[in-house]
């Protein structure tokens, strides 16, 4: 890999100084930040003229879901939209939909300037596809050839009854039914068969949120067990998606589920029991502001911050009415909350970005590794083009990426050392191309859901 040399750009480091270099540069090394500095030596090296640009992290989403780019616009509604995705994924999918999908994700992502993610495989608790490790192998595959970084959650259903999904790997479709532990089985296998296979991609467990309730049956209890023991085995992240109203204090106290490797999404309308866990615990949120359940429900995500639990910012992924692009998602989450508390000056600029940079990359306990610009880091970067109406005067960077940007003005995405894109055109890939494909499995999946 080429050394790469950014320079002349404004570089907002995000690192424990939260330093902003005015003229500064950025040399990369072997896929690693080995220098940054307001000059930087001669030496041999590509290089890019960051000149009227901000130089910073690559930006962070915390919490998604693989599938949703090719579900927006189904429904009149959320809850028709749910229905109908639910059946998408359980009955109208081949491998090939997952990869084109994966593919059409990781570009919304590369030109909004989101250099990792974490994305949970499925739609809900009862329609994760992990009943064979195809699906999953496809996703991951298409995400290695895009060159973005991803932590892909798998998991089993809900313990309610066995699931069946419909297999079109055959002349003929098929039917499989699977039990949750046999699902969690295929996550093991999964785990084992990527580890170490491409430094950009990592696997991580999830499990459906239970009730105090659904706590008391002992299937539920195994189930719970078996995967946080799962994720403390293989040593990766534990991953939940809708906490809500006691059941984090339930799960920490029934099962002891949670730890420092845990991530848990939404955490809305919380009990002072669910923030003391969560404090004990050292258990780490994912705010989605734009989110179906931040309609229903707040997450208190400037209180949890003043009393040191790690919050971080998630998209919720692309659908039914939302995108990849986190800068939206910073400036709602100021709207979001200073609207609640009556505060405009809550979550200023600073902490925001801090959110979907560095506090991003500490929810998915990789905060030595990427979140900020600093020696030793791997090289995720992104340079967003300040010279722009909406950008002006270039005054207060910080000020402007928080609260003006949005994605389109993103100029390169650097994942790994490796471009992926500069001056908005991608590099390496054919963007008419992966449109294109996942048209046609958009309309393959539609054609077998009419015709069930």
């Amino acid at each position: 890999m080429a050394n790469l040399l950014i320079e002349n750009g404004v570089i907002v480091t995000m690192d424990a100084g939260r330093r902003v270099l005015e003229n500064g540069s950025v040399l990369i090394e072997d896929g690693f930040i080995k220098s940054v500095g307001e000059r930087i030596p001669n030496c041999e090296a590509d290089r890019i003229d960051a000149r009227g640009m901000v130089v910073m992290p690559g930006i962070i989403d915390t919490h998604a879901h693989a599938g949703h780019m090719l579900t927006k616009g189904l429904g009149d509604d959320s809850e028709q939209w749910m229905n109908v995705t639910g059946r998408i994924y359980a009955e109208a999918v081949d491998t090939e939909f997952w990869a084109a999908e994966a593919a059409l994700s990781a570009l919304e992502r590369i030109k909004c300037g989101t250099t990792t993610a974490a994305l949970l495989f499925g739609g809900g608790p009862d329609i994760m596809r992990t009943e064979a490790p195809e699906a999953a192998d496809s996703h991951l595959a298409a995400i290695a050839d895009m060159g973005v970084r991803e932590i892909l959650a798998l998991g089993p259903n809900r313990p309610t009854s066995t699931h069946v999904y419909r297999n079109y790997a055959y002349a003929s479709p098929t039917e499989i039914a699977v039990s949750p532990l046999e699902q969690l089985a295929v996550c093991g296998d999964l785990i084992d068969a990527w580890a170490d296979r491409n430094d950009r991609l990592r696997l991580a467990i999830s499990l459906p949120v239970f009730t105090a309730k659904e706590l008391e049956h002992d299937v539920v209890y195994k189930l719970a067990r078996d995967a946080r023991d799962l994720a403390r085995e293989k040593g990766v992240l534990f991953i939940q998606d809708g906490h809500r109203e006691g059941s984090i204090a339930a799960n920490a106290e029934r099962l002891d589920l949670f730890d420092g490797h845990s991530l848990l999404a939404h955490c809305i309308e919380l009990t002072e029991a669910d923030i003391a866990a969560l404090k004990q615990t050292k258990a780490k949120v994912a705010h989605n502001p734009s989110a179906l359940m931040s309609v229903s429900g707040r997450c208190p995500a400037p209180e949890l911050m003043e009393q040191g639990v790690t919050v971080s910012l998630g998209t919720d992924a692309a659908a039914p009415d939302r995108s990849f692009d986190m800068f939206r998602n910073m400036f709602q989450a100021h709207r979001y909350h200073a609207r609640h508390l009556r505060d405009d000056a809550v979550l200023r600029p600073m902490q925001l970005l801090e959110m979907a940079t560095i506090e991003g990359a500490r929810a998915l306990s990789m905060h030595d590794e990427i979140g900020s610009i600093e020696t030793g880091k791997r090289a995720d970067i992104i340079l967003v083009n300040m010279r722009q109406p909406h950008l002006w005067p270039p005054v207060n960077p910080v000020q402007r990426l928080a609260r003006f940007a949005n994605g389109a003005d993103v100029d390169t995405t650097i994942v790994g050392g490796r471009v992926l894109m500069r001056g908005r055109k991608l590099a390496g890939q054919d963007e008419a191309a992966i449109l294109e494909r996942a048209e046609i499995a958009f309309h393959r999946m539609m054609a077998r859901l009419q015709a069930l």
